[in-house]
């Protein structure tokens, strides 16, 4: 089978989609900077799974049946402003326990092994990858505008004369792909970035930042419906 004939630019509008600031990219650099390359991975790693659940769903023609009904994508969107704003609340919720401890670590320094200075890596654990997994896949899942951005985008790539399943599945593949590479280059920046993002005033002021940014997008979707 040949590529699909608009494939490159295709790959520049994806490009672009895929290095535009999100609620994603938020969540991948506090939970980097909590955790180094490897939380910042496995963040990314969800956020891709997530957006393999749409390009399937898109590809098997499912969500449509999403785009169709008003109060089906209505409740999907609520249900991910729920989310976005517990965990912007969250990470307020931690910059305001931490304060105390960045201001006066004390002599024994931080009692929370999270807030241990040194590689991000070393802090990494396995049920935080999967917390982190898990946060990435839902921030995706939940958000039905990656949906239509499937049903919208895909269809406008396949030229006159391919055949419609095969050519979306392969552009779908490509997203997939894009999303993964940009993922692994995105951790591998913010864990060189770790031993300035290990200090407790910069995990505090991340943590703030991210925090409202989710609150206020969460809050924001929230209000478009009330």
């Amino acid at each position: 089978m040949h590529p699909p004939s608009l494939l490159l630019p295709f790959l520049a509008v994806v490009a672009v989609l895929t290095v535009t600031p999100g609620p994603d990219m938020v969540l991948v650099l506090r939970n980097g900077a909590l955790g180094g390359t490897r939380a910042a991975w496995w963040t990314g790693l969800g956020c891709c799974t997530g957006i393999a659940g749409h390009a399937a769903l898109a590809v098997g023609g499912l969500s449509a049946l999403l785009a169709a009904s008003a109060a089906a994508f209505t409740v999907v969107e609520l249900v991910g402003a729920g989310y976005l704003v517990w965990l912007g609340a969250g990470a307020l919720w931690r910059a305001r326990r931490r304060q105390p401890t960045a201001d006066h670590p004390g002599p024994a320094g931080p009692r929370n092994p999270v807030d241990r200075p040194g590689s991000g890596d070393q802090r990494d654990h396995h049920p935080r990858r999967r917390v982190h997994y898990r946060q990435g896949l839902l921030t995706n899942l939940l958000n039905p505008k990656i949906a239509l951005l499937f049903l919208t985008l895909l269809p406008q790539f396949v030229a006159a004369g391919e055949p419609r399943v095969a050519t979306t599945a392969t552009l779908a593949g490509v997203f997939l792909v894009v999303a993964v590479l940009w993922w692994r280059l995105f951790s591998l920046a913010v864990g060189g970035l770790g031993g300035w993002l290990s200090r407790a005033r910069v995990r505090t002021a991340l943590d703030r930042a991210t925090g409202l940014v989710l609150l206020c997008i969460g809050l924001r979707v929230a209000l478009e419906h009330a």
